[in-house]
């Protein structure tokens, strides 16, 4: 079975840099034609020169002959420039920002510390058309982190979106029933993310016979009952909902240690793992929209051209993969996929 859809882009991904950028970053080029890229590195993307100069790194470490296009962010802080902020937007830098709570998630040390300080950078960004994306989750130690993002919505979304009512808003790669109900009942402005790992994997796969550092990303992956919800929404139809790997790869030695960094690297596997669950679900008709019409409209921007096609076929995963220098985990490493991804279609 062959399944030939619309060439598809990655509306959330970790590309890193250096070393590591030039190791990943052909894996989400060869699947994608466009993937908005994370700014948090160190430093962060902060200005229009830092946004132009990584755009340039990624563009060079690109593998000949690719066409893929890295939509650039920025890093939302406490004392962020606004004028620079429109003016990376005016000129094309930045396609949008990207606001976590402060040491919320791996380098968000200098995140947002309270929604009120970005109030003019919001009010701008409304005004511009910029798109505000959403690290949703609520950072006080107090607060289980597994009720971390619905206590996001209540305590900060809710009324973000009330004072800032025509601000594009993706609440990104959410984890729970909480989230898809919210962003079911708001409106044409605010979209949601939905990584392969939360659609396919519970809270258990951390503990399966002890404790599974390659599981670990943040937002935590939650009940089974939340990641039933997020299939349902993904598979839906519905536009709010649209494809955003989250992507984020680690060292092996940086997952495997006392303190394991958060985050599943996924790209290798990403078509293959949405057109499993697509399938699972009796959905496959609804997979273009979700990977490939949905996000580009929300965005403003044209669908692609280009086709790509998948088939189903079964291919092992490998264990790990090589990258700087070191080893990286992927998603269901050593596992058996049954959909591959073939390549681009010969449109002549």
């Amino acid at each position: 079975m062959q399944l030939v859809i619309r060439q598809p882009d990655d509306w959330h991904v970790h590309l890193r840099d250096g070393a590591m950028l030039e190791a990943v970053v052909g894996a989400t080029a060869r699947q994608f034609a466009r993937a908005i890229v994370m700014p948090n590195l160190v430093p962060a993307v902060t200005t229009v020169a830092m946004g132009r100069a990584y755009r340039e790194r990624i563009l060079t470490a690109l593998p000949a002959a690719s066409g893929f296009t890295p939509l650039m962010t920025a890093y939302l802080t406490d004392d962020i420039d606004e004028n620079e902020i429109e003016r990376g937007f005016v000129e094309g830098v930045f396609t949008a920002c990207k606001m976590y709570p402060a040491h919320a998630t791996t380098n968000a040390a200098y995140g947002v510390t309270d929604v009120r300080h970005i109030a003019g950078v919001l009010a701008r960004m409304e005004r511009i058309g910029m798109p505000l994306l959403l690290h949703g989750e609520v950072t006080d130690q107090h607060v289980d982190i597994f009720d971390r993002e619905a206590a996001f919505i209540e305590r900060t979304l809710r009324q973000l979106l009330r004072d800032f009512p025509a601000l594009k808003v993706v609440f990104e790669h959410i984890t729970t029933l909480d989230a898809v109900q919210f962003v079911e009942s708001g409106g044409p402005n605010l979209a949601a993310t939905i990584t392969p790992h939360h659609l396919m994997v519970n809270r258990n796969a951390m503990f399966e016979g002890g404790i599974r550092p390659h599981q670990y990303c943040l937002p935590v992956a939650k009940r089974e009952h939340h990641r039933l919800a997020l299939r349902k929404a993904a598979t839906s139809g519905n536009p709010q909902f649209f494809l955003g790997t989250d992507s984020a790869p680690h060292e092996i030695g940086a997952k495997e240690s006392a303190c394991g960094c958060a985050g599943i690297y996924n790209a290798p596997v990403a078509l293959e793992c949405y057109a499993t669950v697509f399938e699972e679900e009796g959905a496959l008709a609804h997979l273009q929209a979700f990977a490939s019409e949905s996000g580009p409209r929300f965005y403003g921007l044209a669908l692609n051209e280009g086709k790509i096609m998948l088939e189903r076929t079964s291919f092992e995963v490998p264990l790990s993969l090589p990258a700087a220098g070191t080893q990286i985990v992927p998603f269901h490493a050593g596992a058996s996929m049954r959909w591959r991804f073939m390549g681009p279609v010969n449109s002549a």
